[in-house]
């Protein structure tokens, strides 16, 4: 199928599909093409105007499988004229080159969005934008239909004839004469950030805010101490099931026994009573009946994961604080609860959902705090908001905190929050130092690390995951037990 000939005379589409001419990159299905089509379309909105063909080549060899993708020129660069010709000949041994990196050598498992696969390109290839003088001549606007990139070959040679491609050119030499660079900066992507992006996704919103985030992240180096962490637990979280409800719905399977429910899931041993005690039970609803599985309710409970991000939780205590946060928060939505992520030090910052069961992953591993340290006024505004979230929508809230082991906060003002919520907690400790905090009574569950369970690997790993197989903090906070079993685990 080729383009209408109406359309491959429209400047802005013949314009950026045209460049597919000098492309050394073949996908095997047009979809390819269409993510290739939306990064180009993000980047444009982030600053960074470059052709298709540039975006749609990389972009490709580096996060699409190699059995995918075939290098290789579309057309005969004879077509394209002689200067042309040297110059693709260039292009491709540099794609040659890029399609031998460690992300492209991986791209199968690393399973990128398309989110991240802009951010990577506006790293890799930014430089490129900022030595050209030249604009295009045309305004790219190709709608997303993947059947324009079925059959293009044949017209590909007359659409980059139907407008000038000195900017094409200059991109392409640019491209070339920044060669080492180009590498060094794909080289200097870490595959782990790349992998942990890809397994829980970049971020619960899509966009210009995700984009924000997922820049800081890949210019983040203390980034990569808390996703090697989170690659440590993680693989034991993903072993976790969506837990279902149980009620009176005639589908699924049955799940339990209740005392509500229709006369065909009756249990049949209540037909054994006598006639005056059945109809006494009946009218008491002490009658049992089978329950059935369905979905949870809309107004289940939401747990809010704060994470200390003040001064005092730099270093290996921001690691593990995060990467605990990381992984609760992936357990939680498995057994299908509600979560959000709050960062604090002197205030309380923005709330980040999880939605559509994605993590806000690159949020959590890039935010700084900036604001020192005053856990009372956090306190004092997090009641205030839980005041006001409960008198708009009746929800069991669970907070979870993540840290340090002297955040002293008045017992009144703890006394506040656990009005409207449940708290449980997991405090590091400094070297030497020890939990002695008079609130510790009103959590519903509290975990303590310490500093020799924080400075090494295994310890650190093992101590998480005890955490976590402990808490599935979800269950913890249904039982009246917790605190006692949160002392037991502290003196374990």
């Amino acid at each position: 199928m080729a383009i209408p000939s109406s359309l491959a005379r429209d400047a802005a589409i013949a314009g950026p599909l045209g460049t597919l001419a000098v492309s050394w990159v073949r996908p095997s299905a047009t979809s390819l093409g269409l993510r290739a089509l939306r990064w180009h379309a993000d980047l444009e909105r982030l600053g960074v105007s470059l052709p298709f063909s540039l975006v749609h080549d990389v972009g490709l060899v580096l996060v699409a499988p190699a059995d995918q993708i075939v290098l290789g020129k579309r057309i005969a660069p004879e077509e394209l004229g002689a200067a042309w010709s040297a110059r693709m000949r260039r292009y491709g041994a540099l794609l040659a080159e890029i399609a031998e990196s460690g992300v492209a050598r991986h791209a199968a498992e690393l399973a990128i969005g398309d989110d991240v696969v802009t951010v990577v390109l506006a790293r890799v290839l930014g430089s490129i934008v900022d030595r050209m003088s030249r604009e295009r001549s045309y305004r790219a606007d190709v709608p997303f239909d993947a059947s324009l990139f079925e059959g293009i070959e044949s017209q590909l040679a007359g659409m980059f004839h139907a407008v000038p491609r000195n900017f094409e050119a200059e991109a392409i030499d640019r491209m070339l004469d920044a060669r080492l660079l180009l590498l060094t900066r794909i080289d200097a992507l870490d595959l782990d950030t790349l992998r942990l992006l890809g397994m829980l996704g970049p971020e619960a919103s899509e966009g210009a805010l995700a984009h924000v985030d997922l820049f800081a992240v890949l210019n983040t180096p203390e980034a990569n101490d808390i996703v090697n962490f989170s690659l440590e637990i993680l693989p034991s979280v993903l072993e976790s099931k969506t837990r279902g409800a149980i009620g009176r719905t005639a589908s699924h399977g049955y799940a339990g026994i209740g005392t509500r429910g229709s006369i065909d899931s009756l249990v049949l041993t209540e037909l054994a009573w006598s006639d005056l005690e059945l109809a006494r039970r009946l009218a008491d609803s002490e009658v049992l009946y089978y329950a059935r599985e369905e979905s949870r309710d809309d107004a289940r409970r939401i747990h809010y994961l704060l994470i200390d991000a003040s001064a005092s939780m730099r270093g290996d205590r921001q690691t593990f604080a995060r990467g605990m946060a990381i992984a609760t928060g992936k357990k939680l939505l498995l057994e299908g609860e509600d979560v959000a992520f709050r960062f604090f030090d002197a205030r309380l910052y923005e709330l980040r959902h999880a939605r559509r069961d994605r993590l806000p992953t690159a949020h959590l591993l890039a935010f700084k705090g900036e604001r020192g340290r005053n856990p009372t006024r956090v306190f004092d505004e997090l009641s205030a908001e839980l005041d006001v979230a409960q008198s708009r929508e009746q929800r069991q809230v669970v907070v979870h905190l993540f840290t340090h082991a002297a955040l002293y906060i008045p017992r009144e003002r703890v006394a506040a929050v656990r009005r409207h919520a449940q708290i449980v907690g997991v405090f590091i400790l400094p070297s030497g130092g020890e939990l002695a905090l008079d609130y510790l009574d009103l959590l519903s569950a509290h975990w303590v690390v310490d500093h020799a369970s924080l400075t090494e690997r295994d310890a650190r790993a093992s101590r998480a995951k005890t955490i976590l197989d402990a808490g599935s903090i979800a269950r913890m906070s249904e039982r009246g037990s917790s605190r006692t079993q949160s002392t037991r685990e502290k003196r374990a």
